[in-house]
């Protein structure tokens, strides 16, 4: 289920994946709160951005880099709602498309000691 609070209408400059916030928010296509970013998922020395780890009313899930629509100074934009995102998994191994390397990358962030 989607959170009430909906995107404003200016999102500000678009930023780097190297700037973007912990809590910064989530938004859908459609402009409904998607949830937060909780991690960054990056080889910052070689300079790629995986995807996202966003905490959402029901749970961590993943958004792809290629899910990503947009990163802003207010909140990312993501081309899918919610329930549409992966939820982190560590057996990521059995699924054969291209977002099965991020997922265990984010399973392994959610159940690394902090």
């Amino acid at each position: 289920m989607p959170d009430t609070e909906s995107a404003p209408e200016d999102l500000g400059a678009p930023q780097s994946f190297l700037v973007l916030a912990d809590g910064t928010p989530v938004f859908d296509r459609a402009g409904d709160r998607v949830g937060a970013v909780e991690h960054v998922l990056a080889d910052d020395g070689a300079d790629i951005f995986h995807g996202l780890v966003v905490k959402t009313a029901d749970g961590h899930r993943y958004a792809a880099a290629d899910q990503v629509d947009g990163i802003y100074e207010h909140g990312v934009i993501v081309a899918v709602s919610a329930d549409r995102l992966a939820e982190p998994s560590e057996d990521a191994a059995a699924r054969t498309d291209s977002v099965a390397d991020g997922l265990r990358r984010a399973w392994n962030w959610l159940v690394q000691p902090k």
